[in-house]
């Protein structure tokens, strides 16, 4: 077998019988799971057929419980009676309930399922069930049957665009009023604020409900239930309906990396066996998490999965997914104290197979769902042919993660002075990854912002952000971090991939770190919210980092998927300019030296005219650089313009068309 991959990055060639039984393993589990002429859309259905479903006679509830005895619905329907309601046992674990009369189940009705093994009787929350809330006086958490009429969707036709400006958000900590936001909040106040800076996308994290808040979502127990503490189905619905109308796609965190270890709301043990959904011995428990590692090889365990994808497609249209963990998923280690340091890591007895199956399936059922959808890999492990096509040899996803960028500026800014970074290294760290694989570019996710680490520009600055960030301030070390903070940003936004994500907030240096309330700091909200009123506050300088944002994006946006060509590094001069697309930009990262007269070299001649400067007034600079135009001169045989270029400062220069 011949895969394109290896033409793609022949490097790969040692290695051509691990890719062919990547290939061969995909194939056979089709085959399997499919038949001759199924689809995995038509395979992707358990959502349509177990859980609650409302007929014009009565409900049909339906689950999937191989290790039960017996099982028994219960609730409010029936004064929480425990043994009123026996389910049928079918074929294959497969119990059934039907409930005659319509009414029988009401919107808002509490349930819990009641599983029997062995003479124990377990209480478990229904696995399809699609609300979960929290009792306020007992804080236990119970399924809630929806009943809702059909949402109105209008948006027909939308398509997310290609060009990827990612605002990654959490819908709970997103207002700045000490508590849990909601969705509807977060349309009001937010979307707006996404669709001004120019960001197209929106990656909502903590979407798949999760009891334990300060997971940020990543400890799933109910996977097809969105989370109720921010508000109704139909809120999310509307919002993202909403976020459709201003030309912004929404893509749904995912996480089948792993789960939640909860049994009571989760759908570990559901059935009273620990091996239903998971792997039953030490491979089924995630060391560093200290949670439980889905079974990918078991068909039941795809079947549940990809109809989690799917109906989180159909049901509330997101435009795709952000898979979290992928790492962990690729490896029987995890990842966890590997380098990939050579290709040999990649193909080893510590690849997991059934897991690199599993995310072959689950990128081939999206795309068949939905042509458009957009897939991204949260990988630090930079696994070959991660995104690219199965039929190249590849697993399936668009982009990857660039995890290693903010680890590198993480680096630079803890260890070494900005005076003696050296350019070369950035920009090759910057532009440098696998050959037709695309990546998002960062320089800091909420990974950055927890507790414990620091953003960008509270890691420059510090605790001189609490007094010295007023317009009227003169303060060099704040002079500094909004210089440098505006440079990273820039130079990340335009080289550092094929797409760009921040995290909220972000865009305009917001200070501290992100804490969620817990018993260590008296469950206060204070850390878990964003002060919006910072960048609003026109006393304050923090509205000049978030119009820096603003014209950063409307800069980048033409050039974003552009290749790039390096003009000239100069460690000494601190200087690093490069061409991508139309533009033209230069940086120089000398603290105190500014250059008359620098040669840039552009190789192409003409007139170049300055359409941003990181040190405008507006962006809170000191108005160093007019915005003229630049004939080319000839110069050491080659061909630039002559420019003034001042310390800290960036700038975007165009061509002028005849």
């Amino acid at each position: 077998m011949r895969h394109k991959i290896l033409k793609i990055d022949p490097y790969l060639a040692p290695y051509k019988a691990d890719l062919d039984l990547r290939a061969d393993r995909f194939r056979e589990k089709c085959a399997q799971i499919l038949g001759e002429n199924g689809s995995l859309s038509d395979f992707a259905n358990g959502h349509r057929y177990f859980g609650f479903h409302k007929t014009e006679s009565g409900w049909f509830y339906r689950e999937w419980a191989p290790g039960a005895d017996r099982l028994f619905l219960t609730g409010d329907f029936c004064g929480w009676d425990r043994t009123a309601y026996p389910m049928e046992k079918l074929e294959n674990g497969v119990f059934e309930l039907f409930l005659p009369g319509q009414d029988t189940l009401q919107d808002g009705m509490r349930v819990l399922t009641l599983v029997e093994r062995g003479g124990e009787i377990l209480e478990r929350i229904p696995l399809y069930i699609r609300r979960v809330v929290q009792d306020p006086n007992d804080h236990t958490w119970h399924g809630v049957i929806y009943d809702e009429k059909p949402f109105h969707w209008t948006d027909d036709g939308f398509r997310p665009k290609r060009k990827l400006f990612i605002y990654e958000c959490h819908i709970g900590m997103a207002q700045e009023e000490g508590k849990v936001g909601t969705y509807a909040e977060f349309t009001e106040n937010i979307l707006p604020r996404v669709k001004k800076l120019g960001y197209n996308t929106l990656q909502i994290m903590a979407v798949m409900e999760h009891p334990y808040y300060a997971s940020f979502g990543y400890q799933v127990t109910n996977f097809f239930a969105a989370s109720s503490r921010f508000g109704r189905p139909e809120d999310l619905k509307n919002l993202i309906n909403t976020a459709h109308k201003m030309g912004i796609a929404v893509l749904l965190d995912v996480v089948h990396s792993h789960a939640s270890r909860n049994t009571r709301e989760g759908i570990n043990e559901f059935d009273g066996t620990p091996y239903q959904f998971f792997h039953d011995s030490p491979k089924g428990d995630h060391p560093a998490w200290g949670t439980k590692c889905f079974n990918y090889g078991k068909n039941e365990v795809i079947h549940f999965l990809l109809s989690n994808l799917k109906f989180w497609l159909e049901e509330y249209h997101f435009d795709g997914f952000r898979f979290d963990g992928v790492t962990s998923m690729l490896y029987l280690d995890h990842g966890l104290g590997t380098a990939f340091t050579d290709y040999g890591k990649y193909f080893s007895m510590n690849t997991d197979l059934e897991a690199v199956t599993y995310l072959q399936l689950a990128t081939a059922l999206t795309r068949e769902v939905d042509p458009n959808a957009i897939l991204i890999a949260e990988d630090m492990s930079a696994m070959p042919g991660l995104c690219l096509p199965i039929k190249d040899g590849g697993i399936g996803f668009d982009y990857r993660l660039a995890m290693g960028t903010p680890d590198l500026w993480i680096r630079l800014l803890k260890e070494i002075p900005d005076e003696h970074w050296d350019l070369g290294h950035i920009y090759y760290e910057l532009t440098t990854r696998r050959p037709k694989e695309k990546v998002i570019g960062y320089c800091e996710s909420h990974d950055q912002a927890l507790v414990g680490d620091k953003t960008i520009m509270f890691r420059l600055c510090d605790k001189e952000m609490y007094w010295g960030m007023e317009v009227n301030s003169q303060n060099p070390v704040i002079d500094r971090g909004m210089a440098l903070h505006k440079m990273i940003r820039l130079l990340t936004m335009s080289l550092g991939g094929e797409g760009y994500l921040t995290f909220m907030g972000n865009e305009f240096g917001h200070p501290e770190w992100i804490d969620f309330p817990r018993e260590g700091n008296g469950w206060s909200y204070h850390y878990c919210r964003r002060q919006w009123s910072l960048t609003d506050n026109k006393d304050l300088k923090y509205q000049f980092l978030n119009a820096l944002e603003k014209d950063a994006v409307k800069q980048c946006r033409g050039v974003l998927t552009a290749k790039d060509r390096q003009l000239t590094v100069h460690n000494d001069r601190k200087i690093l300019a490069y061409k991508k697309g139309e533009r033209l930009f230069a940086f120089n990262f000398h603290p105190t030296a500014s250059y008359a007269g620098c040669f840039i070299p552009t190789d192409e001649a003409g007139v170049y005219e300055v359409v941003m400067s990181t040190d405008d007034y507006c962006y809170g600079g000191f108005g160093r650089v007019y915005h003229q135009a630049y004939e080319t001169v000839e110069q050491d045989g080659r061909t630039g313009i002559l420019l003034y270029l001042p310390s800290r400062t960036a700038i975007v220069l165009k061509m002028q068309k005849a």
